[in-house]
Formats: structure tokens, C-alpha cells, sequence
């Protein structure tokens, strides 16, 4: 049984419905604010790096994009230096009545994470530099755990890489008592790196991370969704991880494009009839849209579940 329903018209973003020249769009954030819903997505400009854009829609499905990117690296100040190459992959987090933004900035000195923040979607305040290198893929949590904000990550490392790390920040800007809380499993559909996708999703059994994993093959790695589940009051213990993919590259547009053989998720927004709309970017190329029922990603983790970091890669 599937457990996403695709848009019966994905791709529901573009290049074309892009009003300023970009080669892609994909890799999007997705919140509600007010009356609309607020798609923040990742362009490549025709010389390859990467600006964000941001979309608008009532019904979360038709996006209008705004005249102008929201987003483009910085030209001067300390955030110039490690945004010169570009700024990608934004996640969306509504906390303390305002929403931040982490995102993904690159230059000479490798990739670490940025942290901006708006009140409006109409202006922007860079914040910090929230990571060093080589980290990607921070969500904040939608609430603080006893007191502190809580984020997940996926640092690098060539002893073991590309597992999921928790850290804890009591501003926004200082973050420590990191430790890791799940891995690759060796010779599964996410054995060769996990990430976290979009900020967890609270439910009554624990806190829902929909995250991406990647299984290498001899025509290249494929890009799949999973789900695992966090306790409520301690979220580096891990609950259970899904054992089985909910998304996989199936459509042209996600099999075929930039990067073949991609679905990644950056944004999911749950609904009052306890459904969520995920988000995701096909083949690094187009945006598109699907639901899922909440309890049944939940039960996946609870019923048909592995552990978060049992016979692991490293």
C-alpha cells in the first residue's frame, strides 16, 4: 500500500513559473503563514549557483513566485565570505512567534549552516552561522525540550559518514551536548548516507522526522523518503525507524533531470484532518506535492520498525 498520494498535477513548480531566469527549482521549505501557504525553493542561476526563491499559494498546491529571489548570497559582512558559491536547501521553522530559516551556505571553505529569520515573508535578518564545516541538513524542532531548542544535522566524516546528529542551543546560536542517534543501515535503502528532510511533526505517540536516504547502485544512488520517530520528552531517543521507504523515484520528472533518480524533502506541513502535505524536489529539477496519513507514517515507525542505530555501516 502506498503511503504518499502524489498530486494528481505535479510537478506543481517550475522553472517556467519562475518570473527571473533560473535553470531549476527544487529542494523548497514549506510553512503557513496567515491565510497562504509559503514555499521557499532552491534555483540554480545559469552560472550554477544556487539562490532561493519564494512562492505563495492558497491551497498548497497552485504557487504563484514572487518578482524578485528572497535570497541570494550575501555581499558583505562576515556571511559573504561562506555564501559566495551559494545558498541551498532552506527548512522552515515556526517557533517563539517567528520563522526561521536554516539554509545550506557554500564557498572555498566547504558547506556549513546558516540560520535567518523573518516575521512576514517579506524581509529577512540574517541571524548566525549556526555550524561549521561540513554539516547539512538542520531542522529546528517546532517547540523547545526542557527549555532549549533542539535541532537535528548530518555532519561528515570519512570514519563514519553521514548519520543524524541531535544538538541542543539555549539562544539560536550556541548549540552543543551533540551526540549521534542514527545511522545508515548496511546493504538497505538508505545505506550509503541519511539526512534529516523537513522540521519534525508533533504527534500524540512522539515527534515525526520525515528524512531522505540514499542507496548507491552501478547507475548511480537513488534518493528515497523514510520516516522514524523521536520521544516526545528526550528526542535523541529514537522510538523507531520505518523499515520500508514511503517515497521513491517513480515519476519522469523525478527520474530524470538534474540529478536522476532524486525525491528530497526540505518541508512537510501537517493538516487539522491529520493528514500532511509532503514536499519534495524530482531529480533536482521541479517541485512536487503528496499526502500521507500522519498515524499511518507513525505505525510504519512502531509496528514495522528497526533500530535507529543497531547494524550500522561504521
Amino acid at each position: 500500500m502506498a503511503l504518499v498520494t502524489r498530486y494528481k498535477d505535479n510537478p506543481i513548480l517550475t522553472r517556467k513559473d519562475v518570473p527571473y531566469e533560473v535553470a531549476t527549482v527544487h529542494n523548497a521549505g514549506v510553512t503557513k503563514y496567515k491565510d497562504e501557504y509559503i514555499m521557499l525553493f532552491r534555483s540554480h542561476r545559469l552560472n550554477g549557483r544556487s539562490i532561493l526563491g519564494l512562492a505563495r499559494s492558497r491551497d498548497g498546491f497552485k504557487f504563484t513566485v514572487d518578482p524578485r529571489p528572497f535570497m541570494v548570497p550575501a555581499e558583505t559582512g562576515v556571511f559573504a565570505e561562506y555564501e559566495e558559491y551559494g545558498v541551498e536547501d532552506p527548512r522552515i521553522t515556526f517557533i517563539d512567534g517567528e520563522y526561521l530559516i536554516t539554509y545550506s551556505a557554500y564557498s572555498r571553505h566547504g558547506v556549513r549552516i546558516g540560520l535567518a529569520k523573518t516575521p512576514d515573508w517579506i524581509s529577512v535578518e540574517r541571524y548566525s552561522l549556526i555550524t561549521e564545516a561540513d554539516y547539512r541538513n538542520v531542522v529546528i524542532f517546532p517547540e523547545r525540550v526542557n527549555g532549549l531548542y533542539v535541532r537535528l544535522d548530518r555532519p561528515h566524516s570519512e570514519i563514519c559518514p553521514w548519520s543524524v546528529w541531535i544538538s541542543y542551543s539555549p539562544d539560536l546560536r550556541y548549540w552543543g551536548d551533540s551526540k549521534v542517534i542514527m545511522k545508515p543501515v548496511k546493504y538497505h535503502w538508505d545505506e550509503m548516507k541519511i539526512g534529516p528532510g523537513a522540521p519534525p511533526i508533533k504527534t500524540a505517540q512522539g515527534w515525526l522526522n520525515i528524512y531522505h536516504g540514499v542507496f548507491p547502485t552501478m547507475d548511480g544512488s537513488v534518493y528515497r523518503l523514510g520516516v522514524a520517530l523521536h520521544d516526545l520528552h528526550d528526542p535523541s531517543k529514537i522510538l523507531g525507524v520505518g523499515d520500508n521507504w514511503i517515497l521513491q523515484p517513480e515519476d519522469p520528472w523525478e527520474v530524470t533531470g538534474y540529478v536522476h533518480n532524486v525525491v528530497f524533502t526540505c518541508g512537510a506541513v501537517p493538516e487539522d484532518d491529520g493528514t500532511v502535505r509532503i514536499y519534495w524536489g524530482g531529480a533536482d529539477t521541479v517541485m512536487c506535492a503528496g499526502t500521507a496519513r500522519i498515524d499511518e507514517l507513525v505505525e510504519l515507525c512502531l509496528t514495522n520498525g528497526r533500530e535507529a542505530v543497531g547494524n550500522n555501516l561504521c
